[in-house]
């Protein structure tokens, strides 16, 4: 499922950043650290770290899903647990280049436009299991991080600070097996009859 985010994510970025630069710029999910980037990488590129992931507890549900069969059973399953996923976006300049600050800037600031224009990924840019899942993913750009400390952050992987983004997406996980069951009872209806009729 987490491997669908990241193929959706990278295919965001590739139909809404400008055709001059998606030709020029690789896309990573590599750790930022020293030995960044990986021999598969060719610089420059944008690195999408997924540093985070955990349940978002507000958006929880205790309801059960009810799905009827053609033969009028049914099966039930529990609504899918929302799972916050936090990426770490850094923009890393060609090696040759005499402006690499400002061009990590620059790609920096391409990547944030696009993100900061869908609070949801649309639906048909989403992958693998991803498709069809209601209500639609949200996201959120600029906001603040899980990390509590950015310094101790990059000191653990042994890189140098960097400008970066912290982007995060809520998708939907269903971890348990539908069983079958009997469909929920939505309406009754009760008759009442004229009163001297019932007493004949």
């Amino acid at each position: 499922m987490i491997d669908d985010l990241d193929r959706t994510v990278e295919e965001l970025l590739r139909r809404e950043l400008s055709s001059g630069l998606v030709g020029q710029v690789a896309i990573s999910f590599a750790a930022p650290d020293s030995e960044f980037p990986p021999a598969s990488v060719t610089l420059p590129a944008v690195d999408l770290f997924l540093y985070d992931v955990r349940e978002n507890r507000e958006l929880r549900s205790s309801e059960w899903i009810y799905d009827r069969l053609d033969d009028g059973t049914a099966t039930k399953r529990r609504s899918p647990v929302r799972i916050d996923c936090s990426y770490l976006i850094t923009a890393w300049s060609s090696e040759s280049s005499t402006t690499r600050a400002l061009d990590e800037h620059r790609l920096l600031s391409e990547v944030m436009k696009v993100l900061l224009r869908h609070p949801t990924i649309p639906d048909v840019l989403l992958q693998g299991n991803l498709r069809g899942q209601e209500p639609p993913l949200p996201s959120s750009t600029l906001q603040p991080g899980r990390l509590q400390s950015v310094a101790e952050f990059w000191q653990a992987l042994g890189g140098k600070p960097k400008a970066a983004l912290n982007y995060t997406v809520t998708i939907g996980i269903s971890a348990d097996r539908s069983v079958d069951t009997e469909l929920p009872v939505a309406a009754k209806t009760l008759r009442l009859g004229d009163v001297k009729e019932a007493t004949r």
